[in-house]
């Protein structure tokens, strides 16, 4: 194999030598020093510090940690905010999307992760507009259509959506674009403020590594801060939060996103968990995901009843997918085998690959015990 330029960033996670990882898709492996910076906050900011701690750091977390974020998905400071999860998330930017529209559609991607689809639902029944489940490869977007929601790496396959053409798709009929960053954030490079992107929502608990339950991310670009009117007015969102005034006037800024009191134990595991990027450039971790799962698939293309899902191009996210009419079963054998990954019923296995901790040696291991198993 080529020189692996992350191969030292391994030694940054706590990982069993014995397993091989390959769900970083859904959970992200933890850093060594979360552990270390959870304990020094439970002991030292909370229990020490008490309440003092709001004003020694705390309060502006959401904020501090969405600019590390935002650094990842191509968002200049003062336009991601980390709170909440990536369902209340989506459901003020879809809002906010639609409001005040004389549009009467909201579009859909078809192959959507649940979640998104479900908060879509709320959306067109709380605003009246319809909801329009389409193709991302045939939108056939309308000047009725007043926002389209797409996943940019497909949760099942691992088809990665080419965000410039189909948000300049979007714009061209003036609809809204709000892209669902939860299987690309930490994948490849994005470049949300230079294609323009509306709005953009994620999690941090898969490649970001935040941790179980970590708080999800919110992209409102500056431009579109200021008609950012999103229906969960919360206090944290207020221009002045302490001032307990009784009627609601929005942040000037992103942090108008905001809604209740975040999760400072979650939100400062996932600080902690971000510092392994300041040591990366995304243009390697992307190059190496390419390879890992290029050579992961062509172990395994040809495998009794095995059907590769994901694309063999670029066009993918950093997992493969695989079919087989036993998937349940042979996930279940794997991970008995300590090679975890996950099984999407009916019938998918797939495998996430995180280049800043998996190897050319796990995707090798992997293949070789599925061929076992076959």
């Amino acid at each position: 194999m080529n020189r692996d330029p992350l191969a030292h960033v391994r030694d940054l996670f706590d990982l069993d030598d014995d397993v091989v990882y390959l769900d970083g898709n859904s959970l992200g492996a933890p850093p060594k020093n979360v552990a270390e910076r959870v304990q020094e906050v439970v002991k030292h900011q909370w229990g020490s510090r008490l309440i003092r701690s709001w004003s020694e750091g705390w309060w502006e977390a959401p904020e501090r940690v969405g600019n590390r974020v935002g650094r990842l998905v191509g968002a200049a400071a003062g336009q991601v905010v980390v709170c909440d999860s990536t369902s209340v998330n989506l459901f003020k930017a879809l809002m906010a999307a639609v409001r005040s529209t004389d549009r009467s559609e909201i579009v859909v991607d078809a192959g959507t992760f649940p979640t998104d689809g479900y908060i879509a639902q709320s959306v067109a029944e709380l605003t009246g507009l319809a909801l329009r489940p389409a193709d991302p490869d045939r939108l056939d977007l309308r000047d009725t259509t007043a926002a389209v929601l797409l996943n940019h790496v497909d949760y099942r396959t691992g088809r990665l959506l080419d965000m410039a053409a189909l948000t300049e798709q979007a714009h061209a009929v003036g609809a809204k674009v709000v892209w669902d960053l939860c299987h690309s954030a930490g994948v490849l490079p994005i470049e949300l403020d230079a294609l323009g992107v509306d709005l953009a929502v994620g999690c941090t608990y898969k490649f970001l590594n935040g941790g179980p339950g970590s708080p999800a991310f919110i992209y409102v670009p500056t431009r579109a801060q200021q008609g950012f009117h999103q229906p969960l007015t919360g206090w944290t969102g207020h221009q002045v939060p302490f001032a307990m005034q009784p009627d609601y006037t929005p942040d000037p800024g992103v942090s108008r996103a905001r809604v209740g009191t975040p999760d400072i134990l979650s939100m400062l595991a996932l600080d902690a968990a971000l510092d392994v990027w300041d040591q990366v450039d995304l243009q390697d971790v992307r190059a190496k995901g390419l390879a890992l799962t290029g050579h992961f698939m062509d172990l395994v293309r040809d495998l009794p009843g095995i059907e590769v899902l994901t694309p063999a191009d670029e066009w993918r996210g950093h997992q493969v997918s695989l079919r087989h009419v036993r998937a349940g079963a042979l996930m279940d054998a794997l991970i008995e085998r300590n090679i975890i990954g996950d099984f999407r019923a009916p019938d998918v296995l797939r495998f996430g690959f995180a280049p800043l901790y998996n190897t050319f040696e796990d995707a090798d291991r992997a293949a070789t015990t599925l061929k076992e198993l076959l």
